[in-house]
């Protein structure tokens, strides 16, 4: 943990465009912007994002690999799902995600998390959904054109940017296994950024259901400008 109160470095978060929003804001996520830029696009609260997001790695951690299901619908966000479930051992959801995976036992991958992490609410609404009508604790990672019903721990970032959503699984990753005993110290992890952002080439040896495949010193309140990052908004 660095001094500034942030996982990593300051300048880390800012070159990976975590705090990029879009130029909608939902009335859900005001308490989570800073501000507003001239060129329209929403800035999210750097200290907010990287408070929320070491508080899921630590909700995360409590429960068994086994019991962890992440949701990740787009590319962006299932590349580096797969590697952040491959080295931590929890089932990731890839595509599109198949109604009835939580709710209907005959469904094809059933499954009974007790807590699920979603990348997107607006492409993962359904999981949200079955996650409330089965009281499973749901995180999420969200922009500031989301909404966030039924989601009970919200994580403020840029969940379109390539660069930002590999930081975040980076993040979660190293934290996980830490509580996990997998490594004794940060020093000991030996993933880059860029190893999150690689293209999958093959599935997890994490459970992968085959439904999915069918279908601390307070941080800056929040930086003072960064540009956009490369890969941002699809």
């Amino acid at each position: 943990m660095e001094k500034s109160g942030l996982p990593l470095k300051q300048e880390v978060f800012l070159e990976a465009g975590v705090h990029i929003g879009t130029k909608i804001r939902t009335s859900d996520m005001r308490g989570f912007i800073f501000k507003r830029r001239d060129d329209g696009l929403y800035i999210l609260d750097l200290r907010k994002s990287a408070e929320r997001l070491m508080a899921a790695a630590k909700l995360l951690a409590k429960y068994r690999p086994e019991e962890v299901t992440i949701v990740a619908s787009r590319v962006y966000s299932s590349n580096p799902a797969n590697k952040f479930a491959a080295l931590t051992g929890v089932n990731l959801i890839k595509g599109r995600f198949v109604p009835g995976t939580m709710t209907n036992m005959t469904c094809k991958g059933f499954l009974e998390p007790k807590i699920i992490l979603v990348c997107d609410p607006k492409g993962e609404r359904e999981a949200i959904n079955e996650s409330a009508k089965n009281g499973v604790p749901v995180i999420s990672l969200c922009d500031t054109d989301n909404e966030t019903k039924f989601i009970d721990l919200v994580v403020p970032i840029n969940n379109k940017g390539k660069r930002s959503l590999a930081l975040i699984f980076y993040i979660l990753a190293r934290e996980m296994m830490l509580a996990q005993g997998k490594i004794k110290s940060y020093d000991e992890f030996t993933y880059d950024i860029g190893y999150f952002e690689q293209l999958a080439v093959s599935e997890p040896k994490a459970a992968v259901p085959e439904a999915a495949q069918a279908a601390p010193e307070a941080a800056p309140e929040a930086p003072a400008e960064a540009a956009p990052a490369e890969e941002k908004k699809e």
